[in-house]
């Protein structure tokens, strides 16, 4: 049994985490560090955990006495704790902020359906983002393939729900606002689109697709909607080959003959992918939890590969029927 540390674990990542965690078989939590919460069950905070466990927040994070930290503080903060605290040399780690996405640090990005032998081989991990992991998702077997329109433009719309945004309070996220309303927000210049960049890159040099991305808050809770289009020569039945292929061997990575919904996704750690070719044009539309595959359900997949068992374990979801 591996032990588990979390920091920052008053947020809705974290919240997330722990509520996989304590009933993961193969590893036991031994502390959630919150200095605000320091002494309070973790219940009063994470109200859905109440009955659930006993744990309590804690002000200090012994690094020596586990064997996996997971870093839930928000972005900036990873770099600071590591420059204010020792790393025990056996420490494996993932960081769900967007600290060292870059590769950094010797940290490997942890998109499971392009680096998973990279995961496997790596003590330091850096989760993807969430909008980053739906469409790098959808756009993994055209780059590997080299089907990239060079020089082309790949068009990005997508929504996300109001947790998002993090659990503090804001001006755009509180339900008087948020309910029966839409907005854009970041279009064009969206954080993830450098590490969707730097993937794209990687599997097909030069291909010098400009990225349009416009994110989208949708009046929901959790979730994201994409849809990407872009130029193509493929046939209808070439695009599901390609992607049924390519995600053969991804249990959290599903192509779908029918047009998709949120709801399929939602409460799973799934990414439900749909492609639709028409005059020469490929519109991929790709659902998951921002909660789940996008952060902490992925983290804790990618714990599982780092740890050496099947990346599924702790994560068969089941979805809601309604």
């Amino acid at each position: 049994m591996k032990k588990v540390g979390i920091i920052g674990g008053a947020g809705y990542t974290a919240g997330e985490l722990l509520r996989l965690l304590i009933n993961h078989p193969e590893v036991s939590i031994s502390f959630v560090h919150s200095e605000s919460n320091a002494g309070r069950p973790v219940s009063s905070v994470h109200v859905g955990l109440l009955g659930e466990t006993d744990l309590v927040f804690s002000d200090n994070h012994p690094l020596e006495d586990i064997d996996i930290l997971f870093l839930c503080s928000a972005h900036g903060h990873s770099r600071k704790f590591w420059e204010d605290n020792d790393r025990p040399a056996n420490l494996k780690v993932v960081d769900l902020a967007q600290d060292y996405r870059d590769e950094s640090d010797g940290y490997v990005y942890g998109l499971p359906e392009k680096n998973f032998d990279k995961i496997a081989a790596s003590d330091s991990v850096a989760n993807p983002g969430c909008f980053a992991t739906a469409i790098q998702l959808s756009l993994l077997p055209l780059a590997a393939a080299g089907l990239l329109p060079k020089d082309g433009e790949i068009n990005i719309t997508a929504l996300t729900g109001s947790t998002g945004a993090g659990v503090k309070p804001g001006a755009t996220t509180h339900f008087s606002w948020r309910n029966d309303n839409i907005s854009v927000y970041k279009a064009f210049t969206h954080q993830h689109l450098k590490e969707i960049g730097m993937t794209l890159e990687q599997l097909q040099p030069g291909n010098n697709c400009r990225l349009t991305f416009i994110p989208m808050r949708g009046d929901f809770a959790r979730g994201i909607f994409a849809a990407v289009t872009l130029d193509t020569t493929l046939s209808q039945e070439e695009a599901e080959k390609l992607y049924k292929d390519y995600y053969a061997n991804a249990p959290f990575a599903v192509v779908s003959d029918e047009p998709i919904h949120l709801k399929q996704a939602v409460n799973t750690n799934k990414a439900v992918i749909h492609v639709d070719v028409h005059e020469g044009k490929l519109l991929v539309t790709c659902a998951e939890d921002n909660l789940l595959k996008g952060a902490s359900g992925q983290a804790v997949q990618n714990m599982n590969i780092m740890l050496g068992i099947d990346q599924r374990t702790g994560l068969r979801l089941k979805p809601s029927a309604f």
